[in-house]
Formats: structure tokens, sequence, C-alpha cells
């Protein structure tokens, strides 16, 4: 056999070979087809927001806030501050929060939490403060007519520390342990009772808001008279002459002028404060 025909034999066992492979048989190329979808994007930047912590003592609270005689029951966090209570009830009660003034054992500060300031289940604290329109309307000045009035009502009116009833009481003097009066300042009741003060009879008088009872309590030396502050009908009160850091205030207890409780030498920067607390009660 020569040698062209040798060679022409092995192609053809080769091709036979070759064509024996099925698709399976067929070797496995490490190249992989690419694909058309991109890989996703990592941004090594990006920084992942942290859960927020769930306190396990984080207290919710069942207490009544008292406005405007209205009573309204809330539920919040003992740790909520005194801002976050005003500015929940601005959408309830429309005084904004900036107006708003919240009483419990004193004037609460807006950086306070209600734990803090001692807030229990049940408890009532008062609210006061003014919408805002009757703020608007309150500085509307008064017409040329209104103004004649008031000043002939003025002019015609008899001070009450002229008048004889009082200077019964006027003429003992200042008590020998009244508190300072200060003139043309208002401040927040005092976390204690106000002290050193006359009644009608000329004995000394000490008064106790109760808030969470809703009472004011009007102590003297031989008992305490005890007197809800929602029955209570009006508060009105008026400098004394020469001693104006103080005031004679009236409570209004019935529809009669026999009716109102007399309270000497109260201190006249306590007297919106005492007014706010007694009338929005």
């Amino acid at each position: 056999m020569d040698a062209s025909k040798s060679e022409s034999k092995l192609k053809d066992k080769d091709s036979d070979k070759i064509s024996d492979l099925t698709p399976n048989d067929a070797p496995k190329s490490d190249t992989k087809a690419p694909s058309n979808e991109s890989p996703p994007v990592t941004d090594t930047n990006a920084k992942s927001e942290p859960e927020k912590p769930v306190a396990s003592d984080d207290k919710i609270l069942q207490f009544v806030v008292i406005y405007s005689k209205e009573k309204y029951d809330v539920k919040m966090s003992e740790n909520s501050t005194v801002l976050q209570l005003k500015t929940h009830l601005e959408s309830i009660i429309g005084v904004p929060h900036t107006l708003q003034k919240v009483m419990y054992k004193g004037l609460a500060k807006n950086e306070q939490t209600l734990k803090s300031l001692g807030v229990v289940n049940n408890a009532k604290i008062m609210l006061v403060g003014s919408k805002l329109n009757d703020v608007l309307n309150l500085a509307t000045v008064p017409t040329p007519e209104e103004q004649q009035a008031l000043q002939e009502e003025k002019v015609n009116k008899e001070p009450w520390s002229r008048q004889k009833m009082h200077r019964t009481v006027l003429d003992k003097g200042l008590p020998d342990d009244v508190m300072p009066g200060i003139l043309n300042t208002k401040e927040p009741l005092p976390p204690f009772p106000l002290s050193g003060m006359l009644n009608k009879g000329g004995g000394k008088l000490r008064i106790t808001f109760r808030l969470e009872l809703d009472e004011l309590w009007l102590g003297t030396k031989e008992r305490t008279e005890k007197i809800r502050m929602s029955s209570i009908k009006g508060v009105i009160s008026e400098p004394i002459e020469g001693l104006e850091q103080y005031h004679i205030m009236a409570l209004q207890l019935g529809t009669t002028d026999a009716s109102r409780y007399w309270i000497y030498y109260v201190p006249a920067q306590y007297v919106d404060s005492i007014k706010h607390i007694i009338l929005d009660s």
C-alpha cells in the first residue's frame, strides 16, 4: 500500500470518530456566554438606617387635660415632653402650642417630660391659653363710644380700697407674713400654697390649688373651706391704692355681690395666673 492511500484511510477514521460524538458528549467550554443583565450596583458610601430601639419601660399614661371647663382624655408616653403634649393638643382644642401654658404642680417647661413632672394615671393637667381669634379680638381698638363709656364707668366707680367695708380690713395694715408683691410682672403660681393674705374678717388666709381634685382650698386658723373651681362663676380684682403691688380679689360664688368671697393682699404678680386657673378649670 502506498503512502497516499494510508493517509486517506487515517483521515476517514478520524472523520468517523467525530461524527459519532453526540451533543452531550461534546467537550464543554469554560467560556460563558455574555449576559444582557447588568450586575447589581453596590453603593459603598450608603449608610443603612439603624433600627429604632423600642424602650421596654416606655409606659403609657392616661390622664385628663382641662381647658376652658372642658375635659379631654389623653394617652401619651411618660417620656413625652410638654412641648409634644402641646403640639398634640393644638389640633384638638385649636390653641397654637406657642400660646399654651401647661399647669401641673406649677408651670411646666417645654423640655420637661411627663415622667419628670410626676404625672400619673388619671392625673388632671390644667391648660391655659387663648385661641388665635380671641387674641386678635382682644387686640381690636375700642370705638370712641366704647372708650367714653369705659371712662365714665371708671369715674363713677369708687375704688374698693376706699369703700368702708374694705377699709375695715385694710386699716389693719400689711400682715407680718405677707408674701412680696411685684408690680408690672406676671408669674406662674409657685409650687406651694399662697399665704400671708387676709379674709373679710381680717383673719389669716392661705390658698391651696388642688388641680387634681379641681378644688380650691381656703384655709384659716379655724377651718379649711374646699370649693370646686368649676363652681366659681368669676374672679375680679383691684389694686390697693398706695400699695398697688397687692390686690383685693373677689371670688364670685353666687349670683349677687353678697356671695363674693373677699381676699386681701394678693401679690400682683400672681393675679392673672389665679384667674386663668380658676376660670379655665
